[in-house]
Parts: structure tokens; sequence; C-alpha cells
């Protein structure tokens, strides 16, 4: 952690902080712009990266948080840039498409992460024969899935069931020999990583001060204001020492600054020295602020997994908007619904609703909407938040929409 006292530093009040997050990801930006190929790239590499997830019960993460910044965006058009290699799958925090130029980054990675120990523990004895052979299929035949390893009815032997087929293709992605051209049905297609990624596959791979400059710098950037927990969770590729460290080393040669993070008033909270984090700045994150565009009027619809609902601690410190995913919370317990979806609105979080899209007859249903405690819905709001889901169903391709009480 910088030194210092936290009373020392200079504040950054919730609402600068909040208004900087929202530039840093995407979201200040007029979500009508046309959503081209390079424009989806470009957003891409704005945000540094895009969360997968496979649950879709409305639509997939990964086009979704695409789509509340591009509201032209359509999904195909990552398929596109994926097959193209523009873009590739690998963990960052989570599952996550990245542009393809931090590749280099991603391939030190693979070197610091056990996944040997993590093979022998799916497989067993015989764990490296299996991987071997696994591979040379891939190299002969090319892009497969797991279920081309299936033998429907029979087995010859443990080595060629399902699983440790599938257990050797995910330890040739995880340490960087396979890639993920395509998926179908949601499911992985592998092939050799110098056929996917043959711009980037042989790049030299960064030293680890490099990749730590890379990886704290970016997430900065992306952040404007941040802890070194919160930029250190960003990629989730630097430890907290090494986050630590480099903001140390930037407050001091001018490539940060030193702050105090306030939180949002809440439940009677303040906002002085006990509800203040010290953390790090964009030096230049006044002029930063005050070049920032208003955000759109409109309401918009965020994925469960937003980069600005990711950090539950840092979203309720900024927007006082107290998340939790419930798709994994046994239903008598939920509060909300499986897969609630947080409302923008301006620089505010403001409600929540509950869909659900039938896909058989066409309708996304809206089960409930929640205001948040601290908001009065106008008429205008209501009209505003119906506007806002007949906009997403457009984007899941929905015929009707039934809204429930809002």
């Amino acid at each position: 952690m910088p030194g210092g006292k936290a009373h020392a530093r200079e504040v950054i009040p919730p609402q600068a902080a909040r208004r900087l997050l929202l530039a840093g990801q995407g979201l200040l930006a007029d979500p009508a712009r046309p959503a081209t190929p390079a424009r989806v790239l470009s957003q891409i590499r704005d945000l540094g990266f895009v969360q997968l997830d496979s649950i879709n019960v409305v639509e997939r993460a990964h086009h979704h948080i695409l789509w509340s910044r591009l509201h032209n965006y359509r999904p195909a058009t990552l398929d596109d840039l994926q097959r193209r290699g523009d873009v590739f799958e690998h963990w960052t925090h989570d599952a996550s498409i990245l542009p393809s130029e931090v590749f280099p980054h991603w391939r030190s990675r693979f070197a610091h992460v056990a996944w040997g120990s993590w093979l022998r523990t799916k497989m067993g004895d015989g764990h490296e024969a299996v991987a071997t052979a696994v591979l040379e299929r891939v190299r002969q035949q090319g892009p497969l899935m797991a279920r081309d390893f299936e033998h429907p009815g029979r087995k010859s032997g443990p080595w060629w069931d399902w699983k440790p087929a599938k257990a050797a293709l995910e330890y040739h992605w995880r340490t960087g020999t396979l890639a993920i051209p395509r998926r179908v049905n949601f499911q992985k297609v592998y092939d050799l990583t110098e056929r996917v990624l043959p711009r980037v596959h042989g790049l030299p791979v960064p030293t680890r001060a490099e990749h730590v400059e890379w990886a704290c710098r970016g997430a900065l950037e992306r952040l404007g204001a941040a802890t070194p927990k919160e930029i250190a969770g960003y990629w989730g590729t630097v430890t907290l020492a090494e986050t630590v460290a480099w903001c140390k080393a930037a407050v001091g040669e001018g490539r940060a600054a030193e702050v105090g993070l306030a939180a949002i008033e809440r439940a009677g909270v303040g906002v002085g020295d006990v509800a203040t984090r010290p953390g790090v700045a964009l030096p230049d994150w006044r002029k930063r602020l005050a070049r920032a565009p208003e955000p759109p009027s409109e309401m918009r619809l965020l994925s469960p997994f937003d980069p600005i609902l990711r950090d539950r601690a840092r979203c309720l410190r900024l927007f006082g908007f107290d998340y939790r995913f419930e798709a994994f919370v046994p239903e008598p317990k939920r509060k909300y619904g499986y897969y609630v979806l947080p409302v923008l609105h301006g620089d505010r979080l403001v409600a929540r609703l509950d869909p659900k899209f039938d896909r058989e007859s066409g309708t996304l249903r809206v089960r409930g909407v929640w205001w948040e405690p601290t908001i009065k819905p106008t008429r205008a709001m209501r009209v505003g938040l119906d506007a806002a889901v007949v906009k997403y169903a457009q984007l899941l391709g929905a015929e009707r929409v039934e809204m429930g009480a809002r």
C-alpha cells in the first residue's frame, strides 16, 4: 500500500470515482453508435476483456456486456472476430474473451500455473500418455471437440472415456498449446494455437516485471481510481504484493497519485475517514473527469457479469448498490430471482429486474422489478424502463414482451 495516512490524501468523492469508472468501462459513450466489427474489437480492447458465461436464461454474458455499450451489436460479430483470430479465449479472473495482441502476456501465465498437477488429479495414472495422444489427434485431424473423442456404447480402456479426453484438451488449452477458434452451442472447439492465432502465438514472452507494469497500468487506466486489491483483481494475473509494490513505485515516479476513495452515503454511514480507503488514481484524473461526457439519458439493462458489477464491494462503495448473483442460491432463499439484471440510469444503478426468455414462444417476460430504496420512480422513469426492456428484447430476437409490476 502507498505510505501515509488516509486523512492526508486527497479524497476522491464516490460520484467522481463512479464517473471515472463508467468512462473507463465504456458506459459514457453513445450506445447508438454503429457496431461495426472494428468498433466491437475496439470496445473489447478498451475493456481489456469480456467475461464469458454459460448461463443462457436470456442472453449470454459476453454478448450482453458488448450490447450494453453498443446497442446495434449482434452476437455473430464476436463469433467472426474469434474465427479471424482477432480475439482469443482464456482466463482472467474467469473465462474471458481478450484481444489477440495481449496473448504474449498469457504465455507467461501458462508457465506460472501448475496445470500438470491439475491434469494428474483429473486423470490419474497414464495422464501424460493420454495428453500426448489427444494432442496428436488434433494435430493430425484439425479442430476437434470433446465429443469427437466419445465412443458411445463401448470403451477401449479408461483413457478414451469422454472425461479424460476432455481433461487433456483443457490441459493443452490452459497451457497454451491449443486455442479455441469457435464454439458450437457453447461447446469449445480446440485447435493448435499456431493455427488459431498465427500472428501472435510466437511473439516474445514479457518478463515478469514487464507483465506487472502492463497489468497494473492497464487496470488503473480502466478503473480511473482504485485500491491495490482492485487493481490486482482486474486481470487476475498479478499478486497483491506485486501490485502494492507497483503502486508505491508509480506514486514515487509521478505515474499515479495517492488518494483516498470515499464511499457513497448509505444507511447513515458517512464518507469521512471511517468510510475512506487508501488507493491510487491516474495522475490526470481531474482532467479526465472534466472531459468525460455526460452519461446517456436512456436506461440500460446490465449483465450480472458486467465489469462495473464484478467487484461487489466496489459497486457498493461507488453506487450504493448491494448486488448478489442468486443463480446459485437455493430458490427459497432468493430475494429477487435467478438471473437478475441491474438497471443503469445516467451514472446510477436505480433498479433490478428478473427476466426470463421463453424461446419457444418468443416472449421476454419480466417477472419482477425492484427500484432501489433511494429511488422514487416517476412515470418517465417507468416509461424509460419499458423502452430499455424492448431494446433488450431486440437483442434476444424476442417477438413479445410481458412486463410484470413495475
